[in-house]
């Protein structure tokens, strides 16, 4: 089930991401980029994208984050749903540091069948089919290698990954009530879910109080399919496809040994 959507969204990214190491490669750092900031190469990112997805699924609906041609007119929910993300991290994208991905989501009547994200400037690809798990492809590599969450059951011995901090100065509330050993940041939640699907980091908290579907949907089948968990930050599922494409529980994607000690300590922590 859903080979044909895996591979249409693998060479969607494929070819966003070629468009997008030139883009890259010629744009002119932006050193204190805000959260807001959107660019001609995301745009492009997401054309490349939509166009190749109509050209094999012409009639399913799509939901993006930019307002390009191709969403402008189309149903943005449906029972077959594509949920893009073309440029996730832009910020890293304008200011150059690397950590920027290309999130394609799959989802039919809620579920989540496909999800591939792709990382231009560093050549890594992870990328799940439902019921197939979640494999990963990086670098000059032919053959693609499975991907499993870590087995570190104690939340103290954690390595959590957020996103880079507003200010490193000011301590969060949230780590302090989780306690992990170490915090990995980035700027795209994707990388962040798959660091989690890799088992190259074992927790990803993000309490932002509303974020989108395009966010966070294509990484969440990465981390389940490896092994993990993914829910609202209190342990609320995780709905996709709905009207304003809003997600507003914040996420919590974990190895799922760590899960019900992290939802519980954020029940605790988050007003």
């Amino acid at each position: 089930m859903y080979e044909r959507e895996l591979q249409t969204a693998l060479e969607a990214v494929r070819l966003a991401g070629e468009y997008l190491c030139g883009a890259y490669a010629n744009f002119h750092a932006i050193a204190n980029a805000p959260a807001s900031i959107t660019t001609e190469a995301d745009r492009q990112s997401q054309e490349i994208i939509l166009q190749h997805i109509l050209r094999n699924f012409p009639d399913d609906a799509l939901c993006a984050e930019e307002a390009t041609s191709s969403v402008r007119d189309r149903a943005r929910t449906g029972d077959r749903l594509w949920i893009v993300d073309p440029i996730d991290g832009t910020r890293g994208f304008a200011m150059k540091n690397g950590e920027y991905s290309v999130m394609v989501g799959f989802v039919e009547k809620g579920n989540i069948g496909v999800g591939v994200v792709g990382q231009p400037a560093t050549s890594r690809l992870t990328y799940a089919r439902q019921g197939t798990g979640c494999w990963r492809l990086d670098g000059q590599e032919t053959e693609p290698r499975p991907c499993k969450v870590t087995d570190v059951g104690v939340l103290t011995q954690a390595t959590l990954t957020q996103s880079r901090s507003r200010n490193p100065k000011q301590k969060s509330p949230y780590l302090d009530k989780l306690q992990p050993a170490k915090v990995v940041e980035s700027y795209s939640a994707g990388i962040k879910l798959a660091l989690v699907a890799r088992g190259e980091a074992d927790i990803y908290l993000n309490t932002y109080d509303a974020f989108h579907d395009w966010d966070i949907c294509a990484g969440h089948i990465l981390v389940t399919e490896a092994g993990g968990q993914v829910t609202g930050i209190r342990g609320e599922t995780l709905h996709y496809g709905l009207a304003d494409a809003w997600q507003r529980q914040g996420l919590l994607g974990s190895n799922g040994k760590i899960h019900r000690e992290a939802v519980k300590k954020m029940t605790e922590a988050v007003p």
